[in-house]
């Protein structure tokens, strides 16, 4: 085993045959990363199986070609924050790209030649899908929630359930973007806020009611909300501002995918929200982005605070989504890979993770499970799958050898085992996966 004493030199592992086919500047910098990785493992406890020549190799390949590369996800979640939540269909992967690889009209209106509105090209097809009068599209959720309520509450009083006061990835609060833009009164209790509580908090400085989707979490047993619609009236009543911050972007209803009922856009405009945000990289399966729909005076407002200017979608982004929300428009929502995940039949996830654990030589075992859909949707629910259970003596280095495949296959572990679920498996990527997992 090594040691901080017996490290490799860095000079010797440079020379090393298997770098000879990169510049010498390239095998320094593969070989100094080589050892850096060994002394972290050391520091760390944590025995490497690797030879420093192969971890040189590792490197060395690492470093000559992108660190963002495309991943097989068999991680048993479908929107996995870490792998860039949903995958884009092939036909927004193909806008995306001919509109990357060109000048394109995203302010520019072709017939007139003037400048035009780069919100145009997904304003209608939003409209037709949500019901909603307007929309706008900024560069996700997040800030679609602190343009919002910094454009239509500012130095007002902005009321928020308790149960709804939400902390998402990356430290994430919704009570802190609330305190950005206006001042935020709390209502209820965790686990229940009554229509009387929000009725009783309103003032002459209230402006709205948020109503905050928990996202990754789901309080049970002894609780109770107001309804959307019941929000809308009060609202309504009061004349205060109801926001939707519905979250996972949902276009349809997810009950047909043995799914409990979700917000939907649609829902959140039907049920009177004045204004609805939420991810288009959730179960919408977009791109990364905050979609705001609602009312068309509050859209208006909204789009000409500054702050809109900071956060506004960029061309390749707005390409992907177009084309994402033009499927939906034409009833091809199955060419959407988060959609077509969701509804795809358990016999065909079984018969990938046969032929994966036919390919593991070691010995596998091929059992139910339960598919996670992830980025903060549905939480604690999932899709019935088929999983493959790798045995291992070292689940953790044989993790890290999948992850070090090209393509890289990103797994979980479980009970010392490393488990690969193939519902999100493409069939062009099943003999990668054969590949790799033969050869371990």
């Amino acid at each position: 085993m090594l040691d901080r004493r017996n490290l490799p030199k860095i000079d010797e592992l440079a020379s090393h045959p298997s770098l000879s086919a990169y510049p010498p500047k390239l095998r320094t910098k593969a070989a100094r990363a080589a050892v850096y990785r060994l002394r972290n493992d050391i520091d760390a406890g944590v025995e490497s199986r690797f030879t420093p020549e192969v971890l040189a190799a590792q490197f060395a390949l690492a470093i000559s070609g992108s660190s963002l590369k495309p991943a097989i996800n068999l991680s048993g979640v479908i929107l996995h924050t870490g792998l860039g939540r949903a995958r884009l269909a092939t036909g927004a992967a193909n806008q995306m790209a001919d509109v990357a690889n060109a000048h394109a009209n995203v302010e520019l209106d072709l017939e007139t030649g003037r400048r035009g509105d780069r919100q145009t090209h997904i304003r209608a097809l939003l409209q037709e899908l949500t019901g909603a009068e307007d929309a706008l599209v900024v560069n996700n959720a997040a800030a679609g929630v602190l343009l919002t309520l910094t454009a239509l509450c500012s130095a007002k009083e902005v009321i928020l359930s308790r149960g709804q006061m939400v902390e998402i990835g990356g430290s994430f609060r919704m009570p802190d973007v609330v305190a950005q833009s206006g001042e935020l009164v709390e209502v209820g209790c965790t686990n229940k806020t009554h229509l009387s509580d929000y009725e009783n908090a309103i003032t002459a400085n209230t402006a709205a009611i948020l109503r905050c989707h928990p996202s990754n979490f789901k309080i049970v047993g002894f609780s109770e909300e107001p309804s959307l619609e019941s929000l809308a009236a009060l609202a309504k009543k009061s004349n205060l501002l109801l926001i939707d911050d519905q979250g996972s972007g949902a276009l349809i209803g997810l009950e047909q995918f043995g799914l409990s009922k979700q917000p939907t856009l649609p829902g959140s405009i039907a049920g009177g929200a004045d204004i609805a945000i939420a991810s288009g990289d959730k179960l919408l399966g977009g791109p990364q982005a905050g979609i705001i729909v609602g009312r068309k005076d509050l859209i208006a407002k909204i789009k000409k605070h500054p702050l809109a200017r900071c956060v506004r979608i960029d061309k390749l982004t707005l390409a992907a989504l177009e084309a994402t929300l033009r499927l939906y428009s034409e009833g091809r929502e199955l060419e959407i890979p988060t959609i077509r995940y969701l509804s795809r039949s358990s016999d065909g996830v079984k018969r990938m993770a046969i032929d994966i654990a036919n390919a593991y030589k070691p010995g596998a075992v091929v059992e139910q499970g339960l598919t996670e859909i992830g980025g903060g949707s549905c939480p604690g629910e999932g899709i019935a799958t088929w999983r493959v259970g790798l045995q291992t003596n070292d689940a953790d280095a044989l993790a890290r050898k999948l992850r070090s495949a090209n393509p890289p296959i990103v797994a979980r572990i479980e009970d010392g085992k490393v488990w690969l679920d193939p519902r999100t498996l493409d069939d062009n990527e099943l003999p990668d996966v054969l590949a790799v997992v033969s050869a371990l």
